[in-house]
């Protein structure tokens, strides 16, 4: 019975209510609704959709694990003090992950997320008809639901392959233990999902910033489907190559400033198709830890961010807020073009000294690429883009987290072109990303070319692994980074007797938490693992 209750638990979380205000940013204060008087209004239904929303911004996080320290583009610094409690968190980028690292930190935490928002949506959708509003309300809050389901169904398919699926609100027992469905039927489900929220349709953003806030519009749900369409066995460009092209009909534009897109004052900006909404007032639950993260374990955190507070393990007043994470390379320093300006805007130096493991920080250095560290100093790279002090309340930032941006689309679309053999009507939208960057145009575009400037315009948001999966280019681009990782990094080269950066065909996705195995006897782990 014990096992009932913990699935039961999680899958019906979907009916428990975080109470949230019609803004995206701010929460309902909690009240005593219960799940069988609550869906009646479009209020209530705003609410519901507002709370399954939230899981966004745990896979933010776990991304920054899972997906961009797992690709090329970035590492952590070797902290001593970390062994223990980010033991998970630090073996997904060492390609040595296993069942014990997949049943805590990031992978357990992302499966249980992802199930847990499935859970909300399944709720909305199962109980639209019988409310209260309108039809036109109704077909409203359906859309938005099947697009978040389809988003994170999409999310563990990346992850895990093929997952059990939940396409019901569960009020008992019955249902809750289901096997995986294959690859090809969680595409299917995912993509009829997609189509109905398009055909039923969404909103188009007119002026920015965008009224919508971080919710599903229309060209967040092509670019979803455009990117399911492309990732799946049998890709279809065709109908993404569409997908792609309509989204280039709507209001977005590339601002001028590439840094502009990260900045805090200029949330959901003409640029943004999706973001994970963040703020912070010192009390409430949605503020991010990204910067804090993302910055170098030091001993005077308050000169860094303008504020007191620890970022070494354990003492953060955040639970797990710990940080030297996802720090660039040198490898990664050095893939940019001379004369990209978006190395500037996403890469500085923190410079300082060190005393063993101890850093204290002294400076930022904006000039990454000719840096020369003093002597008697020590330095950190460090991500640019989410770092903007001063912060006012410990271990909070502010920053939104990108999804989707339209710079993202015009590569997405000319990944599409060129796989489609369309190499030469690529060029126009590779190259208008570039001139933006301040580099010169292609006169020819290869898989590799839109590949490179992927990691270049997309670096740090999570998109880099899914990208080389998607493109065939894991295996080798990761292998080299390995050998590079190791001859630059001797601890790298004898962690684990040598055996980090193995890129295994098994490790293009996760193990399935054990937890969840032995709890759902119908579960089967992933080969290898």
């Amino acid at each position: 019975m014990k096992k009932y209750n913990i699935v039961l638990g999680l899958l019906l979380s979907g009916t428990i209510i975080s109470s949230c205000s019609s803004s995206f940013l701010e929460l309902y204060p909690e009240t005593a609704q219960s799940s069988g008087t609550f869906y009646r209004t479009a209020d209530q239904f705003d609410q519901a959709m507002n709370a399954a929303y939230t899981g966004l911004r745990y896979i933010a996080s776990d991304g920054l694990f899972m997906d961009e320290m797992r690709s090329d583009n970035a590492f952590y610094t070797y902290y001593y003090g970390d062994r223990g409690p980010f033991n998970a968190y630090e073996k997904p980028c060492l390609f040595i992950d296993d069942e014990v690292s997949a049943n805590a930190g990031p992978i357990l935490e992302r499966w249980q997320v992802d199930y847990q928002n499935i859970a909300k949506t399944n709720t909305v959708l199962d109980r639209i008809e019988a409310s209260e509003m309108t039809n036109v309300e109704k077909s409203s809050y359906r859309a938005e639901a099947l697009f978040l389901r389809a988003f994170y169904y999409f999310d563990l398919v990346k992850c895990f392959g093929g997952v059990p699926l939940t396409l019901n609100e569960v009020t008992g027992t019955d249902g809750v233990f289901t096997a995986r469905a294959s690859v090809e039927e969680c595409y299917t489900q995912i993509l009829a999902d997609l189509n109905e929220a398009i055909s039923i349709g969404l909103p188009i953003p007119a002026r920015f910033p965008d009224e919508n806030g971080g919710r599903a519009t229309m060209g967040a749900a092509r670019m979803l489907r455009a990117e399911v369409n492309m990732t799946k066995s049998s890709p279809d460009y065709a109908t993404a190559e569409s997908d792609l092209k309509a989204i280039t009909q709507m209001n977005y534009e590339l601002l001028n400033d590439y840094a502009e897109c990260f900045n805090p004052t200029n949330k959901n900006n003409r640029e943004s198709i999706l973001e994970v909404q963040y703020t912070e007032d010192g009390a409430s639950e949605q503020y991010s830890t990204i910067a804090f993260r993302m910055i170098p374990k030091c001993s005077n955190v308050v000169d860094m961010m303008g504020i007191a507070g620890s970022n070494y393990a354990g003492g953060g007043t955040v639970t797990g807020t710990s940080g030297g994470w996802v720090v660039p390379t040198k490898h990664m320093v050095d893939s940019y073009e001379d004369g990209d300006l978006r190395l500037f805007a996403s890469i500085v130096v923190a410079e300082g000294t060190s005393s063993g493991d101890s850093f204290t920080f002294e400076q930022i250095v904006d000039d990454v690429r000719n840096y020369v560290c003093p002597a008697g100093k020590d330095f950190r790279y460090m991500v640019k883009k989410y770092y903007h002090p001063p912060y006012k309340y410990t271990m909070r930032g502010v920053e939104n987290f990108p999804v989707y941006r339209y710079s993202g689309a015009l590569l997405l679309l000319a990944e599409c072109l060129v796989q489609e053999g369309k190499s030469a009507e690529a060029l126009p939208y590779i190259n208008k990303v570039r001139a933006r960057a301040g580099l010169a145009n292609l006169t020819t575009c290869t898989l590799e070319d839109v590949s490179n400037e992927q990691k270049h315009e997309l670096a740090f948001e999570n998109h880099r692994w899914s990208d080389l999966k998607r493109q065939g280019l894991a295996k080798s681009v990761m292998t080299n980074y390995g050998q590079w990782m190791k001859a630059n990094f001797a601890w790298v080269a004898a962690l684990n007797n040598g055996t980090c950066f193995n890129i295994e065909n098994f490790r293009m996705i996760y193990a399935i938490p054990t937890r969840e195995l032995e709890i759902n006897p119908q579960l089967t782990q992933n080969p290898g693992y």
